[in-house]
């Protein structure tokens, strides 16, 4: 069984990445995190413990992160997301409270308690994954991996070549890419190819159980975004869930082990993630990028995780 600690900042796609942790025998859910992008730092901690008091899983404990990247204003996407972060279903108000300490203490305390080493799953800026790292060094052995949605060989979606995640906080992001410990990236070239077809929404409602059903208002508002045609896309892009999908099906995806560091600077390239896919550098290989994904074993295993919940 993996043992995992969720860093995010739901969001739509970090609500189906915890559904199909949470449904997983494979997974143990020690801990929450949430940090600030989507939305606000308040929205996206109520919205993690909403998730989690929907799928009853009250027992996981839940901090709240970061309220602002480390050298940047926040940026949000409730452009994307919409007002709440997660507009389009009705979502249960949180009846547990959430642990007095902060993201980096729990995520300190979880790692100590902690007999195996911790996979970290990231779906959000990497703020609080920097800063515990800057606080507490001595644990960074504890963690087996980071496995994170983020970047982009090529093309962005925030900026011409940036992706929104390392845009919120490229400085952490950096930090984190060169901190020595193994990386899984879920970059956009694969999550945009793990979209969700209008009938496999629709599909989900017929599941017709009270975590379907939200998921399925959830998929309608995020889709509408997507069908702008700029992005070429046929349905919506489900990005967060990739890292968890990797984890339970690494058999699922193509992935080629290569540098890839992250630009705090450039004008115009500030938070792209330079992958280095030609060896161009002859710096250490630091990641594993998912380059390819199987789309219907991946909409399949959605569909059988939501059908686990009453």
């Amino acid at each position: 069984m993996k043992k995992i600690i969720m860093d995010c900042d739901p969001g739509h796609d970090d609500a189906l990445a915890m559904m199909l942790a949470l449904a997983s025998p494979e997974i143990d859910l020690l801990a929450v995190t949430s940090s600030a992008g989507n939305q606000t730092p308040e929205k996206t901690l109520n919205n993690a413990m909403r998730l989690l008091t929907l799928m009853h899983h009250q027992e996981i404990p839940v901090a709240g992160g970061n309220r602002t990247p480390l050298m940047q204003p926040l940026e949000t996407a409730g452009n994307v997301h919409g007002k709440s972060g997660l507009d389009g279903a009705d979502l249960p108000d949180p009846d547990f409270a959430v642990q007095d300490m902060t993201a980096i203490e729990l995520i300190a305390k979880t790692l100590r308690e902690s007999d195996d080493p911790v996979t970290l799953v990231v779906t959000g800026p990497m703020t609080n994954i920097a800063l515990f790292l800057r606080v507490y060094p001595e644990l960074k052995g504890k963690i087996d991996r980071i496995v994170f949605m983020g970047g982009a060989m090529g093309l962005g979606n925030w900026t011409p070549s940036v992706e929104f995640n390392i845009y919120v906080d490229p400085e952490a992001a950096k930090i984190v890419l060169n901190a020595g410990i193994p990386l899984t990236m879920a970059p956009l070239n694969v999550t945009h190819k793990a979209q969700i077809l209008k009938p496999e929404i629709a599909a989900i409602g017929e599941i017709n159980n009270p975590v379907a059903n939200a998921f399925q208002g959830l998929l309608n508002f995020f889709e509408v975004y997507h069908e702008n045609p700029k992005w070429g896309f046929k349905g919506a892009p489900l990005h967060d869930p990739c890292t968890i999908a990797w984890l339970l099906h690494p058999e699922m995806f193509e992935s080629e082990l290569m540098n890839v560091d992250v630009e705090t600077q450039g004008e115009l390239v500030r938070g792209e993630t330079v992958c280095d896919y030609y060896e161009l550098t002859g710096k250490p290989k630091n990641t594993d990028v998912l380059l390819d994904i199987d789309r219907p074993a991946f909409i399949q295993l959605i569909m059988d995780s939501l059908k686990t919940f009453k």
